[in-house]
C-alpha cells in the first residue's frame, strides 16, 4: 500500500504492464494526453499497458495497485477508465496486496488473480472523465481550467487566449472533444465538486469553490447531472453508484 500526501503530483510516465490503481481514501485525479479522470474513494482507475499518465492527489491518498500483465488480461479495456468497486472486487484487491511477487501459479495465489481480472472486465465503467482536444492551443486553455475550475472567464476571453475567434474556437472544441465548451466546463466542475465533497468538504464551500453562485444552483446542477443530491452523496457515498443521468 502507498501513502501520499495532500498535493502529492507524479509526473507524466508509462508502465511496461497494466495498472488498476485503487485509493481507499483520498481522490486520484489520472489525466493522459486524451482525457482527465477523478476517482473518488472505492473507486479505482484501470490503465492499459503503456499509456503515458501523470496524477495528482486530494487529501492524504491511501493506494493499492495492482500490476497486471497485458497478455494476461487481452480482453479488458484499451483505454483509461473509473470503475465501481465492488465488494468483492475490494476484498480480492486487498488480499492480492499480501501476496507475493513470485506467487503460485496453480494454488490459491492464482485463482485469486484471475477471479480479478473477471471483476475488471465485469465493474461498471462510471464516466467521471472529460476528454482532452489533440490542438495545442485547446488544449492549453483545458489545463488551465482543469487547474482553476472556478474561473469564470466569458466564452469570447477563452476564445481570445486561444488566438481564436468566437465560431472558430468553439466549432473546433466540440470537432476535437464532442461536446459544447459550456458542458465541458461544467463537467469538469462536478468532477472537482465530487472529489471535494470526497475529501470532507461541505456542499456550501464545495459550492463556492467550483465556480457555483449559490449552493442552491449547484445542487440542482449536481441532482440533474447525478440523479441524487450532494448531502445524500455525502451520507451515502460509498454505495451509491454515481453515474450521469441521461
Amino acid at each position: 500500500m502507498d501513502d501520499y500526501p495532500p498535493g502529492f503530483f507524479d509526473p507524466r510516465h508509462s508502465h511496461v504492464r497494466a495498472q488498476l490503481v485503487y485509493a481507499t481514501s483520498g481522490v486520484t485525479i489520472l489525466s493522459t494526453n486524451d482525457a482527465s479522470y477523478v476517482a473518488p474513494p472505492q473507486r479505482a482507475i484501470w490503465i492499459p499497458a503503456g499509456v503515458e499518465h501523470e496524477v495528482r492527489c486530494r487529501g492524504r491518498v491511501l493506494i493499492r495497485t495492482l500490476y497486471i500483465s497485458p497478455d494476461a488480461a487481452p480482453d479488458l479495456p484499451k483505454t483509461c477508465q473509473v470503475i465501481e468497486v465492488s465488494n468483492l472486487l475490494r476484498e480480492l484487491i486487498l488480499a492480492a496486496a499480501e501476496l507475493p511477487i513470485e506467487y503460485d501459479l496453480e494454488g490459491r495465489d492464482a485463482r485469486i488473480m484471475m477471479l480479478i481480472l473477471d471483476e475488471i472486465h465485469c465493474a461498471r465503467r462510471i464516466p467521471l472523465c472529460v476528454p482532452m482536444p489533440v490542438n495545442e492551443r485547446l488544449a492549453r486553455i483545458c489545463k488551465t481550467i482543469l487547474a482553476d475550475p472556478a474561473q469564470h472567464d466569458a466564452l469570447n476571453d477563452w476564445a481570445s487566449a486561444a488566438a481564436m475567434g468566437r465560431r472558430t474556437f468553439t466549432r473546433s472544441f466540440r470537432r476535437e472533444t464532442g461536446m459544447s465548451f459550456a458542458m465541458w466546463r461544467q463537467q469538469v466542475r462536478l468532477m472537482d465538486a465530487l472529489s471535494r465533497l470526497a475529501t470532507g468538504h461541505s456542499v456550501t464551500a464545495t459550492a463556492l469553490d467550483v465556480g457555483y453562485n449559490s449552493p442552491s444552483a449547484f445542487t440542482a446542477m449536481f441532482r440533474r447531472t447525478f440523479g441524487v443530491s450532494p448531502t445524500h452523496y455525502l451520507t451515502d457515498e460509498p454505495a451509491q453508484v454515481l453515474t450521469a443521468v441521461p
